[in-house]
């Protein structure tokens, strides 16, 4: 019978070694279940809101419940970097090659992870017994629940994470301990959206509701996912921020100066001309870094000027 060694985490060592590779925003949560999530998933997905993400509805027990996806779960590090740039204050009028701002630098997937990785060990140098996974939004874990309840901000109308000093344009990764922490943080006391609705207003489609997204509706879903099509994309070809840049938190946001995720193109420099006459070797070289190659040309060629 192997017999596991559990150690206390100092909270103070997590937040210098998070701080130490790059992570703008640190907090530490204790595991627990999120019941009052699931139910309201089971009726956001009961209603049709989550239209072709068949994806999300996998892997439901994990998702709200971390001990489940990681077998002794204890502590969950959430980690977050602000990656505003130009392109997230919004585009001219009349713009019809828009791209969401955080796919115009290199896949965020490749680079958090990159990140939590370095962190993990560098805080299994302090502690040699310690266990743990590191996530990014990939994963069946419910990450945006976790950085409110670690003290990073709240769920606004629009449904993403809001933070006080970043706005919405952050990005998120988890490491999940199988430790306890010698204290954790608690949510925020008397921030929230209060009576703003810009974010609601601004969606073209109406796919912003109450803190909550109809996928159907929503441009983001439609150029990025499959089987998720809209007749009008008012203009964006992958991904769409129009809920974002008009975030008073987001307008007062710092761009970010890390080169990590330093922008690697111009959408406004590219027309639709260019575009169509783009190859798939041209595509390829330019952009397989980033998370267009997701999409892939094709799908972006057909998304250019999709209008009803």
């Amino acid at each position: 019978m192997s017999i596991i060694l559990l150690c206390m985490v100092s909270r103070d060592d997590i937040m210098e070694v998070v701080a130490d590779v790059g992570f703008d925003l640190c907090g530490v949560a204790e595991c627990r279940r999120f019941d009052d999530d699931a139910s309201f998933f089971r009726e956001w997905v009961s209603a049709g809101y989550s239209s072709s993400l068949e994806y999300l509805r996998r892997n439901e027990e994990k998702r709200f419940d971390v001990t489940r996806l990681v077998d002794g779960a204890r502590s969950v590090v959430v980690c977050a970097v602000g990656y505003k740039n130009r392109m997230s204050d919004g585009y001219p009028g009349g713009s019809d090659t828009k791209v969401a701002s955080y796919a115009c630098m290199q896949d965020y997937h490749t680079t958090i992870k990159s990140m939590l990785r370095e962190a993990l060990d560098l805080l299994r140098g302090k502690y040699p017994s310690l266990r743990g996974r590191v996530f990014t939004d990939s994963a069946p874990l419910l990450e945006k629940r976790y950085a409110v309840e670690a003290g990073l901000g709240w769920i606004g109308r629009q449904s993403l994470l809001v933070t006080p000093r970043f706005g919405t344009f952050v990005l998120l990764g988890e490491i999940v301990l199988c430790d306890e922490c010698d204290r954790y943080d608690e949510p925020l006391r008397g921030a929230g959206c209060g009576s703003c609705r810009r974010c609601v207003d601004a969606c073209p489609n109406g796919a912003v509701k109450e803190r909550h997204i109809d996928t159907s509706a929503c441009i983001s879903c439609a150029t990025v996912e499959r089987g998720n099509g809209l007749d009008d994309l008012h203009g964006w070809i992958f991904g769409c921020d129009a809920c974002q840049s008009c975030c008073p938190y987001n307008r007062a946001a710092p761009y970010c100066t890390r080169p990590a995720f330093a922008p690697l193109f111009d959408p406004l420099g590219m027309d639709a001309d260019r575009w169509l006459s783009m190859t798939e070797e041209e595509f390829e070289k330019r952009f397989a870094p980033t998370p267009l190659s997701r999409s892939g040309l094709e799908r972006i060629k057909s998304n250019l000027g999709r209008k009803p």
